[in-house]
């Protein structure tokens, strides 16, 4: 999309215009909507959202949905600076243009309420390993199904079932990595999938953590009824890891561009030479910029998969 002389690039962020619920299903952090109200004229009002949607996606908003004076924009608590964005509205390009806004909570609830009461389908993964709904299926159910590596899940409040691409590429990954006996770092853990995936595998030991108490809790729900006991689970940021000692074989960070960009530096400081870094959660067309960042803090990129447009990346820490 052109506007102005400037390409407005929407896979950056999650297309909230569509659906906000499945925005919160995704994305397990707390958010700030914010709510712009644009004065100009009528002509100008599909402009002027795109333009400020594009320069609130540069100070690290995700996602937006138009309303009938503006815009509401929605952005974690953690990267919300309102001098970068009263920055960034000073010089908008459209001369004439007004524009005010008001900070409130995102509300907080179980968006993903009604699916995890429907539940869902086993998925099996290159044949070698079925993610199933512990709440729907047990061994009886399961016995047609002959994938050696068996993963129960119940989600409460929390990404990562194995039904979403990002989540089923990463599982891929790990199935042909030699994880026996290593240490694994699990950022943003949501249910805990890819930790129990990994200690499943042989790893040595497990560190996962999520910024939300209710992602912490499924965790280690999750890591109980798999009978998995070597998976420590932090809350907060990727300031936590400071607490951590140690370095990590692999990283795994199943999260949006933007944190990527933000932490990854975190990362590599936290990866043995030679280690891997495995990324998803964003877009084909964000690859370049992440693999553009991760060059400069020496990681090589190794491989990058793609399922409807969904991205995955593994990167190696070289000497």
């Amino acid at each position: 999309m052109q506007k102005y002389g400037k390409t407005l690039n929407y896979g950056r962020f999650f297309p909230i215009f569509f659906n906000f619920a499945y925005k919160f299903n995704e994305i397990k952090m707390k958010y700030y909507a914010v709510n712009f109200k644009i004065a100009c004229e009528d002509l100008l009002m599909q402009i002027c959202r795109d333009l400020l949607a594009d320069m609130a996606a540069d100070v690290g908003f995700e996602s937006f949905e138009d309303t009938e004076d503006g815009v509401v924009g929605y952005v974690q608590t953690e990267l919300f600076h309102s001098r970068l964005l009263d920055e960034g509205i000073s010089s908008f390009p459209v001369e004439g243009v007004k524009i005010e806004y008001e900070v409130t909570k995102a509300e907080s609830q179980d968006w993903n309420e009604a699916w995890e009461q429907e539940g869902f389908d086993p998925i099996i993964i290159d044949g070698r390993c079925i993610i199933y709904d512990a709440r729907k299926q047990g061994d009886t159910q399961l016995s047609k199904h002959i994938a050696p590596l068996r993963i129960a899940i119940e989600a409460r409040m929390a990404f990562g079932t194995g039904t979403h691409e990002t989540t089923r590429m990463i599982v891929a990954k790990l199935l042909d990595l030699p994880i026996e006996g290593k240490r694994v770092l699990d950022c943003g853990c949501g249910t805990g999938i890819l930790s129990i995936v990994a200690s499943k595998l042989g790893a040595k030991s497990v560190v996962a953590y999520d910024i939300d108490e209710w992602s912490v809790e499924n965790t280690q729900h999750n890591a109980s009824i798999n009978g998995v006991n070597n998976i420590s689970v932090l809350q907060g940021d990727s300031s936590v890891l400071s607490h951590v000692s140690g370095m990590f074989d692999f990283v795994l960070a199943n999260i949006n561009r933007n944190i990527l960009l933000a932490d990854m530096k975190v990362f590599v400081e936290l990866i043995h030479t030679h280690g891997t870094l495995i990324i998803s959660g964003f877009y084909e067309e964000d690859v370049p910029i992440l693999s553009s960042h991760a060059e400069t803090l020496g990681l090589k990129l190794i491989s990058v998969d793609v399922q409807n447009n969904w991205s995955c990346c593994v990167l190696t820490k070289e000497a």
